[in-house]
């Protein structure tokens, strides 16, 4: 067992780890605890709980549809405190939908980012380390859902089917969801890098 355990660790192909670079091209908070829409501000205010005030800050969060594994309601770690986007996916999304423009806001986002290529691809426990000392540690992508899509289709009046449109043109370009490992504050303009761990395909054998 130990031999055939070493052959396969042998077969895996490993990913080294490695650094990219982009910048913040613009921050967003919710203002209302009944509305997952975001409204840009000047910087983000971050502690362990997440962005000061926002819908989704807290150690905690009740689960909720994308995890059927538990009841619903049932508390556990908030691990989606902070929604990040490519302005570079963004645009693409638009393009697919055939809307003039994608604003993060519409989608509920905290952070914009460019140059940094396929965000959304970006694997778990990458660390975005920004300029001003805030890091954040990547959960995962963030699947695109109806709801969001219903906001793009309220800020885009005469085009009817907007709302199942952007689950399908936004799979794989919806961005990132993590929390805050070192708090501080974020602003637009800041140069962030993406500190990517090495990675591997874990195969069924």
């Amino acid at each position: 067992m130990t031999d055939q355990l070493q052959l396969l660790a042998n077969d895996l192909r490993i990913t080294p780890a490695f650094r990219t670079s982009g910048k913040v091209e613009g921050v967003f908070r919710t203002v209302s605890a009944e509305d997952f829409r975001t409204t840009a501000t000047d910087a983000l205010e971050m502690t362990f709980e997440g962005i000061l005030g926002d819908r989704h800050g807290g150690y905690t969060r009740r689960s909720g549809g994308r995890e059927p594994w538990y009841p619903r309601g049932t508390e556990m770690c908030n691990e989606r405190q902070i929604s990040i986007l490519s302005a570079e996916e963004l645009s693409l999304i638009a393009t697919r939908m055939e809307i003039a423009e994608l604003k993060a806001e519409w989608i509920g986002g905290n952070i914009t980012l460019s140059g940094i290529p396929n965000l959304t691809m970006v694997p778990p426990r990458t660390r975005l380390v920004f300029e001003g000392g805030v890091v954040i540690r990547v959960d995962g992508d963030n699947k695109p859902c109806r709801f969001a899509g219903e906001a793009i289709a309220e800020a885009n009046p005469g085009r009817e089917g907007l709302d199942l449109l952007f689950p399908q043109k936004a799979k794989r370009l919806r961005g990132l969801v993590g929390y805050v490992e070192i708090p501080g504050k974020v602003a637009a303009g800041e140069a962030v890098t993406a500190h990517v761990p090495e990675q591997w395909i874990y195969e069924r054998i």
